[in-house]
Protein backbone atom coordinates (compact mmCIF):
# COMPACT_ATOMS: atom_id res chain seq x y z
CA UNK A 1 0.00 0.00 0.00
CA UNK A 2 1.01 3.62 -0.61
CA UNK A 3 1.30 6.33 2.05
CA UNK A 4 -0.01 9.88 1.76
CA UNK A 5 3.54 11.19 1.22
CA UNK A 6 3.65 13.20 -1.97
CA UNK A 7 -0.10 13.82 -2.04
CA UNK A 8 -1.99 16.97 -1.06
CA UNK A 9 -2.47 17.59 2.64
CA UNK A 10 -6.23 17.21 2.07
CA UNK A 11 -5.77 13.45 1.46
CA UNK A 12 -6.33 11.43 4.64
CA UNK A 13 -5.90 7.68 5.15
CA UNK A 14 -7.86 6.21 8.06
CA UNK A 15 -5.37 3.66 9.38
CA UNK A 16 -7.36 2.63 12.46
CA UNK A 17 -6.77 -1.08 13.19
CA UNK A 18 -10.49 -1.91 12.92
CA UNK A 19 -10.69 -0.25 9.51
CA UNK A 20 -7.65 -2.10 8.24
CA UNK A 21 -8.84 -5.45 9.61
CA UNK A 22 -12.27 -5.11 8.01
CA UNK A 23 -10.72 -3.94 4.75
CA UNK A 24 -8.58 -7.09 4.63
CA UNK A 25 -11.70 -9.21 5.05
CA UNK A 26 -13.35 -7.29 2.19
CA UNK A 27 -10.34 -7.88 -0.06
CA UNK A 28 -10.54 -11.66 0.24
CA UNK A 29 -11.95 -13.24 -2.91
CA UNK A 30 -13.87 -15.83 -0.86
CA UNK A 31 -15.76 -13.27 1.26
CA UNK A 32 -19.48 -13.79 0.67
CA UNK A 33 -21.82 -11.15 -0.72
CA UNK A 34 -23.60 -10.83 2.63
CA UNK A 35 -20.34 -10.47 4.55
CA UNK A 36 -18.93 -7.97 2.05
CA UNK A 37 -22.05 -5.84 2.31
CA UNK A 38 -21.97 -5.88 6.12
CA UNK A 39 -18.25 -5.10 6.24
CA UNK A 40 -18.71 -2.16 3.87
CA UNK A 41 -21.42 -0.78 6.12
CA UNK A 42 -19.19 -1.16 9.18
CA UNK A 43 -16.23 0.51 7.45
CA UNK A 44 -18.59 3.34 6.47
CA UNK A 45 -19.33 3.92 10.16
CA UNK A 46 -15.64 4.31 10.91
CA UNK A 47 -14.95 6.52 7.90
CA UNK A 48 -17.91 8.69 8.90
CA UNK A 49 -16.27 9.46 12.24
CA UNK A 50 -13.14 10.69 10.51
CA UNK A 51 -14.71 12.75 7.74
CA UNK A 52 -17.10 14.51 10.14
CA UNK A 53 -14.68 15.20 12.97
CA UNK A 54 -14.50 18.92 12.12
CA UNK A 55 -18.26 19.57 12.03
CA UNK A 56 -19.21 22.75 13.85
CA UNK A 57 -21.05 22.58 17.17
CA UNK A 58 -23.20 25.01 19.12
CA UNK A 59 -24.39 24.98 22.72
CA UNK A 60 -28.07 24.58 23.61
CA UNK A 61 -29.90 24.49 26.92
CA UNK A 62 -31.17 21.05 27.95
CA UNK A 63 -32.46 19.37 31.08
CA UNK A 64 -30.81 16.15 32.25
CA UNK A 65 -32.50 13.92 34.87
CA UNK A 66 -30.44 15.79 37.48
CA UNK A 67 -29.96 19.36 36.35
CA UNK A 68 -30.05 21.87 33.50
CA UNK A 69 -26.94 22.31 31.40
CA UNK A 70 -25.61 23.71 28.16
CA UNK A 71 -24.62 20.88 25.83
CA UNK A 72 -23.16 20.69 22.29
CA UNK A 73 -25.22 19.81 19.20
CA UNK A 74 -24.42 20.08 15.50
CA UNK A 75 -24.69 23.64 14.28
CA UNK A 76 -26.54 24.84 11.22
CA UNK A 77 -28.05 22.72 8.48
CA UNK A 78 -27.17 19.07 8.33
CA UNK A 79 -25.08 17.19 5.81
CA UNK A 80 -25.80 15.91 2.34
CA UNK A 81 -24.46 12.47 1.50
CA UNK A 82 -24.08 12.23 -2.28
CA UNK A 83 -24.04 8.60 -3.36
CA UNK A 84 -22.51 7.71 -6.73
CA UNK A 85 -24.76 4.92 -7.97
CA UNK A 86 -24.64 2.09 -7.57
CA UNK A 87 -21.76 1.13 -5.29
CA UNK A 88 -22.06 4.33 -3.26
CA UNK A 89 -25.21 2.93 -1.68
CA UNK A 90 -23.09 0.60 0.46
CA UNK A 91 -21.31 3.53 2.08
CA UNK A 92 -24.51 5.55 2.23
CA UNK A 93 -26.28 3.05 4.48
CA UNK A 94 -23.46 3.12 7.02
CA UNK A 95 -23.21 6.91 6.96
CA UNK A 96 -26.95 7.29 7.53
CA UNK A 97 -26.74 4.96 10.52
CA UNK A 98 -24.69 7.66 12.23
CA UNK A 99 -26.30 10.78 10.71
CA UNK A 100 -29.93 9.80 10.02
CA UNK A 101 -30.95 13.45 9.62
CA UNK A 102 -28.65 13.99 6.63
CA UNK A 103 -30.16 14.73 3.24
CA UNK A 104 -29.24 12.45 0.34
CA UNK A 105 -28.24 13.19 -3.24
CA UNK A 106 -27.87 10.55 -5.94
CA UNK A 107 -25.57 10.76 -8.94
CA UNK A 108 -26.12 7.95 -11.44
CA UNK A 109 -22.97 7.28 -13.48
CA UNK A 110 -21.65 4.33 -15.42
CA UNK A 111 -18.18 3.81 -16.84
CA UNK A 112 -17.91 3.44 -20.59
CA UNK A 113 -16.03 0.14 -21.01
CA UNK A 114 -13.98 1.46 -23.92
CA UNK A 115 -13.05 5.00 -22.92
CA UNK A 116 -13.52 4.57 -19.13
CA UNK A 117 -15.30 7.95 -19.21
CA UNK A 118 -18.19 8.54 -16.80
CA UNK A 119 -21.64 8.79 -18.38
CA UNK A 120 -24.46 10.34 -16.34
CA UNK A 121 -27.91 8.76 -16.38
CA UNK A 122 -29.50 10.18 -13.20
CA UNK A 123 -29.14 13.14 -10.85
CA UNK A 124 -31.24 14.24 -7.86
CA UNK A 125 -30.13 16.54 -5.04
CA UNK A 126 -31.70 18.68 -2.29
CA UNK A 127 -32.71 22.14 -3.46
CA UNK A 128 -30.73 23.84 -0.68
CA UNK A 129 -27.50 21.96 -1.40
CA UNK A 130 -25.61 25.27 -1.59
CA UNK A 131 -26.26 25.74 2.14
CA UNK A 132 -25.04 22.31 3.18
CA UNK A 133 -21.80 20.40 3.44
CA UNK A 134 -21.70 17.64 0.80
CA UNK A 135 -19.85 14.33 1.26
CA UNK A 136 -19.54 12.33 -1.96
CA UNK A 137 -19.54 8.55 -1.48
CA UNK A 138 -18.04 5.85 -3.69
CA UNK A 139 -16.13 2.80 -2.41
CA UNK A 140 -13.48 3.05 -5.14
CA UNK A 141 -11.45 6.01 -6.41
CA UNK A 142 -9.80 4.43 -9.45
CA UNK A 143 -9.45 6.65 -12.54
CA UNK A 144 -11.55 9.32 -10.73
CA UNK A 145 -13.60 9.91 -13.87
CA UNK A 146 -16.83 9.19 -11.97
CA UNK A 147 -15.74 11.19 -8.94
CA UNK A 148 -14.84 14.22 -11.06
CA UNK A 149 -18.10 14.01 -13.00
CA UNK A 150 -20.08 13.74 -9.76
CA UNK A 151 -18.34 16.72 -8.14
CA UNK A 152 -18.76 18.72 -11.36
CA UNK A 153 -22.49 18.00 -11.32
CA UNK A 154 -22.90 18.79 -7.63
CA UNK A 155 -21.08 22.08 -8.01
CA UNK A 156 -23.29 22.94 -10.99
CA UNK A 157 -26.25 22.36 -8.64
CA UNK A 158 -24.77 24.88 -6.19
CA UNK A 159 -22.60 22.84 -3.82
CA UNK A 160 -19.61 24.80 -2.51
CA UNK A 161 -18.37 22.64 0.41
CA UNK A 162 -17.58 19.19 -1.00
CA UNK A 163 -15.46 16.28 0.21
CA UNK A 164 -15.01 12.72 -1.00
CA UNK A 165 -15.01 9.43 0.93
CA UNK A 166 -13.93 6.05 -0.44
CA UNK A 167 -12.66 2.73 0.84
CA UNK A 168 -9.82 2.31 -1.66
CA UNK A 169 -7.99 4.85 -3.80
CA UNK A 170 -5.39 4.58 -6.54
CA UNK A 171 -2.64 7.21 -6.80
CA UNK A 172 -3.86 8.03 -10.33
CA UNK A 173 -7.37 8.69 -9.03
CA UNK A 174 -6.15 10.92 -6.22
CA UNK A 175 -4.01 12.93 -8.62
CA UNK A 176 -6.88 13.31 -11.10
CA UNK A 177 -9.47 14.34 -8.51
CA UNK A 178 -7.22 16.80 -6.70
CA UNK A 179 -6.05 18.15 -10.05
CA UNK A 180 -9.60 18.93 -11.16
CA UNK A 181 -10.97 19.84 -7.72
CA UNK A 182 -8.15 20.89 -5.35
CA UNK A 183 -10.74 22.10 -2.83
CA UNK A 184 -12.18 18.59 -2.33
CA UNK A 185 -10.66 16.70 0.62
CA UNK A 186 -10.34 12.93 0.22
CA UNK A 187 -10.77 10.39 3.02
CA UNK A 188 -9.91 6.75 2.29
CA UNK A 189 -9.06 3.56 4.15
CA UNK A 190 -6.09 2.77 1.90
CA UNK A 191 -4.13 3.89 -1.15
CA UNK A 192 -3.27 0.88 -3.30
CA UNK A 193 -0.46 0.41 -5.82
CA UNK A 194 -2.22 1.61 -8.96
CA UNK A 195 -4.52 0.64 -11.84
CA UNK A 196 -4.45 -2.31 -14.22
CA UNK A 197 -5.05 -2.08 -17.97
CA UNK A 198 -8.81 -2.10 -17.41
CA UNK A 199 -8.78 0.76 -14.91
CA UNK A 200 -9.30 -1.42 -11.83
CA UNK A 201 -7.43 -0.78 -8.57
CA UNK A 202 -4.75 -3.37 -7.76
CA UNK A 203 -4.43 -5.27 -5.54
CA UNK A 204 -7.87 -3.82 -4.76
CA UNK A 205 -10.93 -5.86 -3.88
CA UNK A 206 -12.61 -6.31 -7.25
CA UNK A 207 -15.71 -4.48 -8.41
CA UNK A 208 -17.35 -3.15 -5.25
CA UNK A 209 -20.81 -2.93 -6.82
CA UNK A 210 -20.70 -6.50 -8.10
CA UNK A 211 -19.48 -7.78 -4.75
CA UNK A 212 -22.18 -5.85 -2.89
CA UNK A 213 -25.05 -7.03 -5.03
CA UNK A 214 -23.84 -10.44 -6.17
CA UNK A 215 -23.67 -9.48 -9.86
CA UNK A 216 -21.00 -9.71 -12.55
Amino acid sequence: MVTTEGFASSVRVVDHPLVQHKLTLMRRADTSTASFRQLLREVAHLLAYETTRDLELELVDIQTPLSPMRAPVLAGKKLVFASILRAGEGLLEGMLDLVPSARVAHVGLYRDPTTLAAVEYYFKAPEDIAERRVIVLDPMLATAHSAIAAVDRLKEAGATDVSFVCVLAAPEGIDNLTGHHPDVAITTAAIDDGLDAHGFIVPGLGDAGDRMFGTK
